[in-house]
């Protein structure tokens, strides 16, 4: 992809590198498209590109979503190493909230018309219960932090789909592109009014260099966040499928799939093990066969899904689990078996039971473990009864699943952000186009991106556009031939992608090659003109895959 690097560069893709952004080869690429093409459009429209490129040059966008009560938050938390998003049922959980990286923390409350209000976190670190202002004028929170986990990776807090309040289901949806807010004309539903008080205050938000110039189904079409983890607990139903049909990267032209979503089975601990068979009494083994099971409903709208538990994981990466804890632990581990085995039977049990650890310490333990974490702390205890506190939050930590989310977060999106933002920018870019009604721009515009594309260093985007489209349905194929397409196009090295772990190298450019040419000639004679593109593109996946191998 070396030739990419001779593209053009935005000045805004060039500050958003400099304030942590990842900006690859192919965001570098697409962000040249958008500068030549400002000059060849109307002036809205240039606004839109605008925008693009400052997109281009941020860090990934990763909307956390689900149904209220999945967890979300408490995950948040954890997977930014700090407890500051409120887990807790209040105002601040009826807004979206994006932590992203900053050199001073703050929170600034953006309002509907633009404004912006800037408050400090609460004493105990947390975005504040009470924000002092009208929520219902608030368009969501941006909380800056100077955690490091956020320099690559903007985290988006979502209301919880399924709320009773329809309010914080909006905005949830905007976000995730179900709202279609895109699709309406000026001044009709309810987007004219609100656009309106924007036009009268001066857009004083993020975008107001672009003045009145960048319309709302522009603004729409770089809005929605790039990626998405999606939470669902022990039942996936049928508004958790919605709402994935439903996400857009970018605009709406883009959906959900094994590209830019993964999900998580939060709460693995509250799954009853007897009634998952074969899984002899262990909740860990439960949890890992119901998430295969939900794999299989979600997929391929999803890369995968993985247990974890969410509380386990929050207490013991932001320091909310204390060396306190860890000897009130020591204490709880040294009660005798038959008086421990009741205690573990119900949370009312573990406080109210008589012993020398107060009733108020075993409820604080609680509130950060659960039962199931108290179980493990006290197992790991038992067997080694030196353990120190730092070593015991180590072994909680390692029981919560969170190092494999973080695992799979950098295979999906981390390692791929620069595919994910390529191509999200180029659907967004196709989108502010259309939506201008002049023929001739969008076809200038589509001719731009054809010329990009067609270059060989541009195959990852073609590569990411046939999953999307396989993934979604929009081209129906053999279900062995959309397992094959998933496979080598969701995988980060080559033995996943050819399906062969532990080939040898030679083996593996055998048969890279072998499928290539079936593909290709699928490509000509087998397939419906839909397939065919498909196929010329998985084909030209196993002749790169098959170049790489014979020259190493």
């Amino acid at each position: 992809m070396a030739g990419f690097g001779c593209e053009l560069q935005g000045e805004a893709v060039t500050a958003g590198a400099q304030q942590g952004g990842t900006v690859g080869p192919l965001s570098t690429s697409v962000a040249g498209l958008c500068r030549r093409l400002q000059s060849q459009v109307s002036a809205r429209t240039a606004a839109g590109f605008a925008e693009v490129l400052r997109r281009l040059g941020a860090p990934l966008q990763v909307a956390v979503a689900g149904r209220i009560k999945s967890g979300k938050s408490t995950l948040v938390n954890a997977l930014i190493g700090r407890r500051v998003a409120p887990t807790d049922v209040g105002e601040c959980t009826r807004l979206v909230t994006r932590f992203q990286y900053g050199t001073v923390d703050r929170i600034e409350v953006v309002f509907r018309n633009g404004d912006k209000q800037v408050l400090p976190f609460a004493p105990d670190g947390m975005i504040p219960a009470d924000l002092g202002v009208d929520v219902d004028r608030v368009s969501h929170l941006e909380a800056y932090l100077t955690n490091a986990a956020l320099r690559n990776m903007t985290v988006i807090d979502t209301p919880g789909l399924g709320s009773l309040d329809a309010e914080s289901v909006s905005r949830t949806e905007q976000l995730l592109g179900a709202s279609g807010s895109g699709d309406r004309e000026d001044g009709d539903g309810d987007g004219g009014e609100e656009r309106a008080d924007r036009e009268r205050a001066g857009d004083t938000g993020d975008r107001r260099d672009l003045g009145d110039e960048l319309d709302e189904t522009s603004r729409s079409a770089v809005a929605g966040a790039e990626a998405v983890l999606y939470v669902v607990t022990q039942g996936v139903r049928a508004d958790d499928e919605q709402a994935l049909r439903a996400f857009t990267a970018a605009t709406a032209s883009r959906e959900a799939g094994p590209v830019n979503a993964i999900a998580v089975l939060n709460k693995a601990d509250t799954i009853a093990s007897e009634s998952v068979p074969g899984c002899e009494g262990d909740v860990w083994k439960a949890a890992t066969v119901l998430a295969r099971k939900q794999a299989d409903t979600l997929k391929p709208r999803v890369a995968d899904v993985l247990p974890v538990i969410g509380l386990i994981a929050e207490s013991a990466e932001t320091g909310r689990f204390t060396s306190a804890d860890a000897d009130a632990l020591r204490q709880v581990a040294r009660l005798d078996d038959d008086a421990l085995e009741v205690m573990l039977m119900s949370a009312d049990m573990f406080t109210s039971w008589e012993c020398d650890v107060p009733s108020g310490v075993r409820q604080r333990l609680l509130e950060k473990l659960d039962l199931y974490g108290i179980h493990r702390a006290t197992q790991a205890l038992r067997a080694e009864p030196e353990l120190t506190a730092g070593a015991l939050r180590r072994s909680l930590l390692d029981s919560s699943g969170l190092a494999a989310v973080r695992a799979r977060l950098d295979t999906v999106f981390a390692a791929r952000a620069d595919g994910i933002k390529a191509a999200a920018a180029l659907a967004s870019i196709t989108a502010i186009a259309h939506a201008s009604g002049d023929k001739a721009e969008r076809q200038r515009v589509h001719d731009a991106i054809e010329v990009l594309l067609a270059k060989p260093e541009a195959h990852q985007l073609r590569m990411l556009e046939a999953l999307t489209l396989v993934a979604s349905g929009s081209v129906d194929m053999p279900q062995d031939l959309v397992r094959e397409v998933l496979r080598v196009g969701s995988n980060a090295d080559i033995p996943a992608q050819l399906g062969k772990p532990g080939g040898s190298r030679t083996d593996l450019a055998t048969y890279a090659l072998e499928r290539a040419g079936w593909w290709r000639s699928f490509a000509s004679f087998g397939a419906t003109p839909a397939q065919s593109r498909v196929a010329h593109v998985v084909h030209r996946a196993y002749f790169l895959i098959w170049q790489q191998l014979r020259q190493h």
